[in-house]
């Protein structure tokens, strides 16, 4: 074991290529000038915590086998730490990087640990690897920075950036809950291995059972996204509740939500089928929390809090301003629609009235986005007119015109009157292919609101009243629903 606590190295520490067999213990030491480490082993726990380094501390290509402590650590100089090995996990809470932190190509077996570590100069950390857990949460970089990770998890919980900041990432899951950025952040998935400054690829050991190379978000609460970037990322499990600014987020790239369950289910006796769309993670979790859910709806596998259709209907409508100001159109229309079923479920702050007009709304035509259901309404609407017109609504024949005059006895002018009988309610054969042709006729001119000029019996006309003010309404929502998929 090597014991240093409290020690002072007024000069250069040389520690080159040294093996320390137990542990090494530096708990409080202050290196005045260099502290060199380079390619040095450490086979037990190493111990730097409230250690002080005042100038350069270099532990590239260093070994630890065990737990590695740098906890309250202080780096006045740079901290290089390239191509450095962690066996455990590597503890640097709380401490403070005065000056640049170099972790290039090293790798972590374990988890690494930055919780409120203070980065007041960091332009880059990374590219590096770790097969564990990245935890930044509580951290503060003071200036512009640039994160390459390969990690299976990254925490950044209440993380402090104050300059512009960006986060290429892979294999990682983010929660990035309650952090705070006031300039541009970008988070990007990086969809090849990073690229060291030699030009080779980085080697990501312990990382090879990862299912794929996919950046997820699971948390954005509590952030304000003014300056949020997400490119190419998983959105599928992220938590949007309580986020600021939403609908000024930016999206770039495949950012990819939910999906409603692609299956028909049965709930009791009869069947329910979701037509696909993008959702929210806590519409997932909300739904299948509900007494009658159908198999599909993702659980919480944790406690998310109380979240309803009252705190998802804003979300949706910030995401679907966000799209639009993106110029996606067709995009938008999932989240319009999510807003809706949220206020259709809303039970405590809709009335009766609108609560009616919403389920209306979505029975004929998807709130206006399912082109399908209004021109199935449509179609079931023309069928029943037809079959309504045939039956009572056409006459028995077509009322033949009478001309009756008088000639006077002396010659001269003979004024005619002419006359309509007035339409008989039919009998016998209704359902004819002459009487089909005309309900035809009748329905296709209500359809685009025309009179058809045919001779209808009492009952007839008001068929033909109902049906022209109907028919055109089913059919717009059809248009509207075709457009607000195609427009851009």
């Amino acid at each position: 074991m090597a014991w240093f606590e409290s020690a002072t190295f007024e000069r250069a520490a040389w520690f080159e290529s040294a093996t320390f067999t137990g542990d090494a213990k530096f708990e409080s030491a202050t290196f005045t000038g260099d502290a060199k480490f380079e390619s040095a082993t450490f086979t037990g726990n190493a111990r730097f915590m409230w250690a002080t380094f005042e100038r350069a501390a270099r532990f590239e290509s260093a070994t630890f086998m065990d737990d590695a402590g740098f906890a309250s650590a202080t780096f006045t100089g740079d901290a290089r730490f390239r191509s450095a090995t962690f066996t455990g996990d590597a503890k640097f809470e709380s401490a403070t990087f005065t000056g640049k932190a170099w972790f290039e190509s090293a790798t972590f077996t374990g988890d690494a640990k930055f919780e409120s570590a203070t980065f007041e100069r960091a332009a880059s950390l990374g590219p590096l690897v770790c097969a564990g857990r990245v935890q930044l949460s509580g951290a503060v970089f003071g200036g512009p920075v640039t994160l390459l990770l390969a990690t299976r998890r990254l925490e950044c919980r209440r993380t402090r950036w104050s300059a512009t900041a960006e986060l290429r990432l892979r294999y990682a899951t983010v929660d990035f809950a309650h952090a705070v950025f006031e300039y541009p952040l970008t988070i990007a998935a990086e969809a090849s291995p990073f690229v060291l400054t030699d030009g080779g690829p980085m080697a990501e050991q312990g990382l090879g059972g990862a299912p794929d190379a996919k950046v997820r978000m699971a948390s954005l609460r509590g952030v304000d996204a003014a300056h949020l970037v997400l490119a190419d990322v998983d959105l599928s499990r992220c938590l949007f509740t309580g986020t600021v600014h939403l609908d000024q987020l930016r999206l770039e790239g495949a950012c990819t939500f939910a999906k409603v369950p692609s299956r028909t289910a049965w709930r009791r006796w009869r069947p329910v089928r979701f037509t696909e769309r993008r959702t929210l993670a806590e519409e997932h979790h909300w739904r299948a929390s509900q007494p009658a859910a159908v198999p599909g709806w993702n659980v919480a596998e944790f406690s998310t809090g109380r979240v309803g259709p009252a705190q998802m209907a804003p979300v949706y409508r910030a995401l679907r301003k966000a799209f639009e100001d993106g110029k996606n159109e067709p995009g938008a229309a999932d989240f319009y629609y999510g807003e809706m079923e949220m206020r259709r479920h809303d039970r405590a702050n809709t009335t009766r009235a609108e609560h009616g007009l919403l389920n209306g709304y979505w029975l004929l035509s998807g709130y206006g986005l399912r082109a399908s259901r209004a021109l199935g309404w449509l179609a079931a609407a023309m069928l029943v007119t037809i079959v309504l017109l045939m039956g009572f609504g056409l006459p028995k024949d077509d009322p033949k015109q009478e001309a009756t005059g008088t000639v006077p006895p002396g010659g001269g002018k003979v004024t005619f009157e002419i006359d309509k009988n007035e339409p008989q309610n039919p009998t016998g054969d209704r359902f004819s292919g002459q009487r089909f042709e005309k309900a035809l006729n009748v329905t296709l001119n209500s359809v685009v609101f025309r009179s058809s000029g045919q001779d209808l019996t009492t009952a007839g006309t008001y068929i033909e009243m109902t049906s022209r003010v109907t028919e055109p309404i089913l059919l717009g929502l059809a248009v509207l629903a075709v457009r607000n998929r195609v427009k851009r």
